[in-house]
């Protein structure tokens, strides 16, 4: 379920709502500056579960590496869980729970998101 959240803090549109579609997760890099000088840039990626949008910062919690193998590929061959490229880890994609793999009780880090003038725009971590 999309996140409602006060207008506090800075938003990032990342896309027309049109443009998500049901199994293709979107990719984006997220427009923050990096913690550390030559750190790579933070990435994250929407998709929608059961109709909703949901957004997560790509990276997996057992390792800190991105999840996808290719751009925009997150899911796994029956397109029903995100997987983790590196080790196979399962997560949930409505709660971004990992249910298989090392990193099993540990969850992804979800974004705030929210709709506005048919944009999907999520708020920067802080």
């Amino acid at each position: 379920m999309a996140t409602t959240a006060p207008d506090s803090g800075q938003w990032q549109t990342v896309c027309l709502q049109d443009e998500l579609q049901a199994g293709q997760p979107l990719e984006f890099r997220i427009q923050q500056q990096a913690a550390e000088p030559g750190a790579m840039p933070l990435t994250g990626f929407l998709l929608l579960h059961d109709g909703q949008p949901q957004a997560y910062v790509n990276q997996c919690p057992h390792l800190g590496i991105e999840l996808n193998w290719m751009p925009g590929k997150f899911m796994d061959a029956d397109n029903l869980f995100i997987q983790c490229s590196t080790h196979g880890a399962l997560f949930k994609p409505g709660t971004g729970e990992c249910i298989a793999g090392p990193c099993q009780g540990d969850a992804l880090a979800a974004l705030d998101l929210r709709i506005e003038g048919g944009t999907i725009q999520i708020r920067l971590p802080e």
